[in-house]
């Protein structure tokens, strides 16, 4: 990448513009708390749903946020709650979004200071989730960055027909563990254990959305894993920032209400 080709674009605006949360009325969000074994300790989650639709028996499209994010990040910088109310308004059939703390920087997998969101995530919250009355057997996954990364792992890892559909906007990907985030793997071992690249296989039979911005430092390897797995989606003008982020949200909710089960 040209140093400062990002800085540059976004002068001469070639980035994009960045997202209009909708000005809409939201609906309902349930929120609560769980002490979770997997992850060791209690757990924040909220429940988003679209307004005029029954809390219950709706399909549900588990939410991971970002790094340095947690369950309160959707609706907080992004605006999640409305944008979904504007999808369904505007004809996507009616879902809820659930989101949930999976930690600061443990990229969504299975840590070794025995932190393991990904069996948080299907031991804990869906289980929950599905007390609640949301419909479980088939779910959407929907994550940005570090959540965008963990969500394709965890399409990959449960495999269809439990997932229906996965949409990731920016994910962060490496194909070095020299060149990743501090912090994001426990080392090369774990590294080369929890790769995307190769495992289009694992994709198979789920409907698969990747979308990243051109100026994105995580464009080159987002490049290369569509090339690998089918999806739909592609690279835009864009940065890695909420405002792309927010831009892209109408079309990655509209391809998860199209997606998911009845």
């Amino acid at each position: 990448m040209i140093p400062g080709r990002a800085r540059v674009h976004g002068v001469l605006g070639l980035t994009g513009d960045d997202g209009v949360v909708p000005d809409v009325e939201p609906g309902p969000v349930v929120s609560g708390t769980f002490a979770s074994a997997a992850r060791r300790t209690t757990v924040g989650w909220s429940v988003i749903y679209p307004p005029g639709s029954p809390a219950a028996r709706l399909p549900v499209v588990l939410v991971l946020h970002g790094r340095g994010g947690d369950h309160t990040s959707a609706i907080n910088d992004l605006g999640i709650d409305r944008y979904l109310a504007a999808a369904v308004s505007a004809g996507t059939r009616p879902f809820a979004l659930a989101t949930v703390d999976g930690g600061p920087d443990n990229y969504w997998h299975r840590r070794a200071t025995g932190d393991d969101p990904h069996r948080m995530l299907t031991e804990e919250f869906l289980p929950l989730l599905t007390k609640r009355g949301l419909k479980t057997s088939r779910y959407g996954v929907l994550g940005w960055s570090m959540g965008g990364y963990g969500g394709l792992l965890l399409a990959a890892d449960v495999k269809a027909p439990q997932v229906a559909a996965v949409a990731a906007m920016s994910p962060a990907l490496w194909h070095h563990v020299d060149d990743t985030t501090p912090g994001s793997y426990d080392g090369a071992d774990d590294f080369a254990a929890h790769q995307l690249f190769g495992r289009a296989a694992d994709l198979k039979d789920i409907a698969v959305r990747i979308d990243c911005g051109r100026d994105d430092p995580f464009a080159g390897a987002t490049r290369d894993l569509r090339s690998e797995v089918p999806a739909e989606g592609g690279l835009e003008a864009g940065i890695h920032t909420a405002g792309y982020w927010r831009r892209m949200l109408p079309e990655q909710l509209g391809f998860l209400g199209g997606k998911l089960p009845n």
